[in-house]
């Protein structure tokens, strides 16, 4: 849809055979001015997911904040002392975290009905980064096929974003990323990892993300459920 252009104010259904996959612009409009001249789906669909994450990000960063600030604000004025967070400052923070986890575990994601593939080296460059395991794995190795990475948890958890996240909704996510990678929830929303899925990204995780709680490096992933 991207690639195809309308002159009329009330265009038709738009013609996927015609837009796309397009691997030359150049008949369209002069690329002579853009740094690479493919439109890469797959380079797309990365800044897709890059884009929602960032924003979930934020938002829980906001809530998170604006919930501490509400309560300090009621506390004051009650003047009662300030403690841990209360009831429903942890329900608000809980919230947007929980959010932002479903969306890491590519919760809800469409499934595949074909195998894509990019029109530049992008994906092969993007895999490089890391950083992997000791067996070699990392969150960013594409699938493609049957889903869009191999291991289903978003790489943005080593961004600088993430990790400056408050401490209280920093543990939220945690946990709840612990609770569905060693089995403990099964609930509906996590059925597409499998326990193979889960134990891969529980091992990624515990080799590579810096900063894991305690309970990550002493407990071990279910095998089975």
């Amino acid at each position: 849809m991207g690639n195809t252009i309308y002159q009329d104010a009330d265009p038709p259904r738009p013609d996927s055979a015609q837009g796309g996959n397009v691997t030359d612009l150049g008949r369209r409009i002069d690329t002579a001015a853009y740094l690479s001249p493919h439109s890469d789906i797959v380079a797309l669909m990365t800044l897709e997911h890059q884009t929602r994450m960032q924003n979930l990000i934020t938002r829980v960063g906001y809530e998170t904040r604006m919930a501490l600030a509400s309560q300090a604000a009621l506390d004051e004025a009650l003047k009662r002392p300030s403690g841990g967070a209360n009831e429903s400052t942890t329900r608000r923070i809980n919230g947007a975290a929980d959010a932002l986890v479903d969306y890491m575990l590519f919760a809800g994601e469409a499934p595949r009905e074909s195998r894509i593939a990019g029109t530049s080296n992008f994906a092969a460059e993007f895999e490089k980064v890391g950083p992997q395991d000791h067996r070699g794995r990392s969150l960013r190795q594409f699938d493609l096929s049957r889903r869009m990475f191999q291991y289903s948890c978003s790489y943005l958890i080593y961004s600088e974003a993430f990790d400056n996240l408050h401490e209280q909704a920093r543990e939220r996510i945690y946990r709840r990323l612990w609770e569905v990678l060693t089995g403990r929830d099964t609930s509906s929303a996590f059925m597409h990892l499998s326990a193979a899925d889960r134990q891969a990204i529980f091992e990624i995780l515990k080799d590579t993300k810096a900063g894991l709680p305690e309970y990550w490096k002493t407990g071990s992933p279910i095998k089975a459920f």
